[in-house]
Protein backbone atom coordinates (compact mmCIF):
# COMPACT_ATOMS: atom_id res chain seq x y z
CA UNK A 1 0.00 0.00 0.00
CA UNK A 2 1.12 3.62 -0.85
CA UNK A 3 2.41 5.68 2.62
CA UNK A 4 1.62 9.34 2.18
CA UNK A 5 3.05 11.80 4.41
CA UNK A 6 0.26 13.37 5.98
CA UNK A 7 1.91 17.09 5.79
CA UNK A 8 1.64 16.64 2.25
CA UNK A 9 -2.60 17.12 2.88
CA UNK A 10 -2.33 20.44 4.63
CA UNK A 11 -1.00 21.86 0.81
CA UNK A 12 -4.23 20.83 -0.93
CA UNK A 13 -6.26 23.84 -1.31
CA UNK A 14 -9.55 22.27 -3.01
CA UNK A 15 -9.35 18.46 -1.56
CA UNK A 16 -12.67 17.59 -2.77
CA UNK A 17 -12.04 17.97 -6.30
CA UNK A 18 -9.34 15.19 -5.96
CA UNK A 19 -12.00 12.40 -4.02
CA UNK A 20 -13.70 11.54 -7.26
CA UNK A 21 -17.71 10.77 -7.32
CA UNK A 22 -18.05 13.62 -9.88
CA UNK A 23 -21.04 14.09 -12.36
CA UNK A 24 -21.01 11.91 -15.66
CA UNK A 25 -18.61 9.58 -14.32
CA UNK A 26 -18.22 5.96 -15.91
CA UNK A 27 -17.74 3.36 -12.31
CA UNK A 28 -16.99 0.10 -13.36
CA UNK A 29 -15.08 -2.99 -11.91
CA UNK A 30 -11.44 -2.89 -12.00
CA UNK A 31 -10.96 -6.66 -11.71
CA UNK A 32 -13.40 -6.96 -14.90
CA UNK A 33 -11.94 -5.02 -16.62
CA UNK A 34 -8.90 -6.42 -19.04
CA UNK A 35 -6.72 -3.07 -20.14
CA UNK A 36 -6.85 -0.11 -17.75
CA UNK A 37 -5.96 3.08 -18.70
CA UNK A 38 -5.18 6.24 -16.83
CA UNK A 39 -5.48 9.97 -18.36
CA UNK A 40 -3.61 11.81 -17.15
CA UNK A 41 -3.77 15.79 -16.86
CA UNK A 42 -1.03 17.89 -15.76
CA UNK A 43 -2.73 20.60 -14.49
CA UNK A 44 -5.29 21.17 -12.15
CA UNK A 45 -8.77 19.46 -12.14
CA UNK A 46 -11.04 22.37 -13.44
CA UNK A 47 -8.06 23.10 -16.29
CA UNK A 48 -8.13 19.40 -16.95
CA UNK A 49 -11.65 19.15 -17.42
CA UNK A 50 -12.12 22.23 -19.31
CA UNK A 51 -10.10 20.54 -21.99
CA UNK A 52 -12.38 18.52 -23.83
CA UNK A 53 -9.83 15.87 -25.03
CA UNK A 54 -10.06 14.46 -21.46
CA UNK A 55 -13.90 13.98 -21.08
CA UNK A 56 -14.18 12.69 -25.03
CA UNK A 57 -11.24 9.89 -24.68
CA UNK A 58 -12.74 9.09 -21.06
CA UNK A 59 -16.31 8.78 -22.26
CA UNK A 60 -15.08 6.80 -25.69
CA UNK A 61 -12.64 4.51 -23.53
CA UNK A 62 -15.07 3.05 -20.90
CA UNK A 63 -17.84 2.90 -23.48
CA UNK A 64 -15.74 -0.12 -25.14
CA UNK A 65 -15.83 -3.19 -23.05
CA UNK A 66 -13.22 -4.59 -20.84
CA UNK A 67 -11.77 -1.45 -21.03
CA UNK A 68 -11.51 1.12 -17.41
CA UNK A 69 -10.30 4.41 -18.25
CA UNK A 70 -10.10 6.12 -14.87
CA UNK A 71 -8.32 10.60 -14.76
CA UNK A 72 -5.69 12.24 -12.57
CA UNK A 73 -4.61 15.28 -12.65
CA UNK A 74 -1.20 16.41 -11.20
CA UNK A 75 -1.16 20.27 -10.17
Amino acid sequence: MLKIDDTLFHNVVKPARYTGGEWNSLPKDWEAASLRVALAFPDIYEVGMSNMAIPILYEQLNSLPGVLAERTYAP
